[in-house]
């Protein structure tokens, strides 16, 4: 039987003013698909994804839609209408299903707010109304996005809420909508690494059929069945997943005879990606080792004008580099850091992990000298020169050219001790061809702008680089480039990111937050982290007396808990079970569907403070218990 055919675009080309992003392209959804659209910064992701949406038209060709069909749209732009409620925004998609779920709201709110007898007739009439649409459990699903989202007060004013959250708010709106097609602009963008994880098995569960623009490698790797990427202007299709995709590009590079470092640098993606083996695939097959194998003798060697590897020769850094002592930081009653001390070393990469709002941005900026801490003491070795990369992005106006943006900072940069860099070649290196030297940053791209943003940073030669959210609306290649600078660089380095690959591949070990203002520093990359929280969940406090004598005892030659330590030990399995308890019936609440919109929420607050809870004491048990 065919495939139901949703959207087919023939010929289609799209230019702006001179710059003509794509040409004579054709291709086509069909259910079931799940695409990823990949392309550098400003060749046409989001134009083709605005085209197919139908909310913008091809200068050439055309784009045919299904009758019928219901497309859900993420853009990277989100507009609310004003003065609109977030449960007004989440229920304004026009079925017959949510304008019941939103009526019945509105009436009970309403007949709470009168303080009267609701009215039995009236009540009873929707109430069979929600039954006949199952809007009862269309309910449950609107409640278990908002949850993983984190959405505030369904109350609260849209225009009272900040990009990230009107951007969740965006993404929780489409994912309750009714769609044949879901189309998605990075939706990644402004989620912690815990709601990624959620989407990422939400949308791999859903019989969905979507087509996203992401930068994001393991969302992409474990959510999407086919890549299709623009290149020069063209469409190059590649069935599979990520992992599956740099290796068919690079046989086709290889068929086409081109041999770059640009593909030099996509294969030692790859190296990295099979080294690490990332958590959708805990086994690689011996066919995929042997073409891997094959790949690597078929790309050959680089060409002579290739700039090759390079490492940025920093500045002189003593051998004092940074000191916390104490470092505490509250925002009104809320303390979002709590006494934490650590001392840098030459060469550190840390990594940063944790809820959205958890304090990780503070950190960077108290490290920085941006804001003081409220206690504590940040000393700082007389060599350390940060380079800090804000979530803000470029200040530099937007009539200047992007060449003099770089000169501004410096003409050029050493490279490998011998090997200077100029501005110019440096632009190039980093994607930005001699064409584009002289455009004005106005006309760049959102991504195009960070990746100018992100030079500007490197060409201040620092010797401890700080990167909050580095990884926003940068493309794929772009990163890969990034990660081989980075891993090449000598000094320190620490990074927020949601990127998990981006994390994996970089840093030696992670500072973790809780909600509580706790820090803890796990030593691992992010992977290592997560696969420890569930072995953790999996492992009962009472089935730790089950564990062999043999290996108890070889753990006791090792250390001996002390009285204090084993006290503790014994009040922590309480603890925890009591916690598990609770975390059970605040589950079942908010599973019910007899809490009103506040109470929900209270109840959604009270289950992630226990949650975080509940990981502190269970990774103390699970240290305590390794000598027990």
């Amino acid at each position: 039987m065919d495939a139901v055919n949703y959207i087919q675009a023939k010929e289609i080309s799209k230019s702006y003013g001179e710059k003509t992003l794509f040409r004579g392209i054709s291709l086509s959804v069909s259910k079931g698909q799940k695409i990823a659209l990949i392309a550098r910064n400003g060749t046409g992701k989001t134009s083709l994804l605005n085209i197919l949406a139908g909310q913008d038209v091809a200068d050439e060709g055309e784009c045919t839609r299904r009758s019928g069909l219901r497309i859900s749209y993420l853009p990277q732009e989100v507009i609310f209408e004003k003065d609109m409620t977030v449960s007004e925004a989440l229920l304004s998609a026009g079925n017959e299903v949510s304008e019941t779920l939103r009526e019945y709201g509105e009436f009970v709110l309403d007949s709470e707010k009168r303080g009267k007898v609701v009215e039995e007739k009236q009540l009873q009439a929707l109430i069979e109304k929600m039954d006949a649409l199952g809007a009862w459990e269309y309910e449950q699903k609107v409640k278990q996005i908002i949850d993983k989202l984190r959405i505030g007060s369904l109350r609260s004013k849209t225009d009272e809420l900040s990009g990230g959250e009107l951007r969740r708010l965006a993404l929780a709106r489409i994912l309750v909508e009714e769609h044949d097609l879901l189309l998605l602009d990075e939706p990644t963008n402004h989620l912690d690494i815990d709601m990624i994880e959620w989407l990422e098995s939400y949308l791999s569960r859903q019989n969905a059929t979507l087509v996203m623009v992401t930068h994001d490698r393991y969302f992409l790797d474990n959510v999407c069945n086919e890549i299709i990427e623009i290149e020069n202007g063209r469409i190059f299709t590649y069935k599979g997943n990520y992992a599956n995709y740099l290796e068919k590009k690079q046989e086709r590079k290889a068929a086409e005879g081109i041999r770059n470092e640009k593909d030099l640098k996509l294969l030692r993606s790859e190296a990295e990606w099979m080294r690490r083996s990332p958590p959708a695939r805990t086994v690689k097959s011996k066919a995929r080792i042997n073409a891997y194998s094959e790949l690597k003798g078929k790309t050959g060697r680089q060409n002579d004008d290739s700039p090759g590897e390079i490492n940025m020769q920093m500045k002189r850094m003593g051998s004092k580099i940074l000191e916390l002592k104490g470092i505490s930081k509250s925002y009104g009653s809320r303390e979002v850091i709590s006494n934490f001390s650590y001392v840098f070393k030459k060469g550190e990469k840390a990594g940063i992990a944790g809820p959205n709002g958890s304090g990780k941005s503070t950190l960077l900026s108290i490290i920085s000298g941006d804001i003081m801490a409220d206690k504590g003491e940040v000393i700082r070795g007389e060599t350390i020169s940060f380079g800090y990369y804000r979530q803000e992005g470029i200040a530099a106006k937007d009539d200047k050219k992007v060449l003099e943006a770089v000169k501004d900072i410096a003409e050029g940069i050493w490279m490998n001790r011998d090997k200077w860099f100029s501005a110019e070649q440096f632009l190039r290196y980093f994607n930005f061809p001699n064409h584009m030297h002289n455009d004005r940053i106005s006309n760049l791209s959102g991504g195009e702008k960070r990746r100018l943003y992100l030079l500007t940073i490197l060409m201040k030669n620092p010797n401890f680089i700080i990167l909050d959210e580095p990884t926003n609306d940068l493309d794929i290649e772009t990163l890969n480039l990034l990660e081989d600078f980075l891993a090449g660089f000598n000094g320190c380095l620490l990074i927020v990111s949601h990127d998990r690959y981006f994390i994996d591949r970089l840093c030696d070990h992670i500072f973790v937050f809780n909600t509580l203002g706790g820090i803890k520093d796990f030593s691992g990359n992010f992977t290592d982290y997560r696969k420890q929280i569930a072995a953790t969940a999996r492992v009962k406090p009472d089935e730790k007396r089950k564990e062999p004598e043999k290996q108890k005892r070889k753990k006791r030659e090792k250390t001996k808990l002390n009285y204090r330590e084993q006290q503790e030990l014994e009040k922590l399995e309480a603890e925890i079970s009591s916690l598990e308890k609770v975390k059970e019936e605040l589950i079942q609440k908010m599973n019910s569907g007899n809490l009103a919109s506040d109470e929900l929420m209270d109840a959604s607050e009270r289950f992630r403070e226990v949650e975080s809870i509940l990981d502190e004491k269970s990774n103390r048990w699970l240290e305590l218990s390794e000598y027990s």
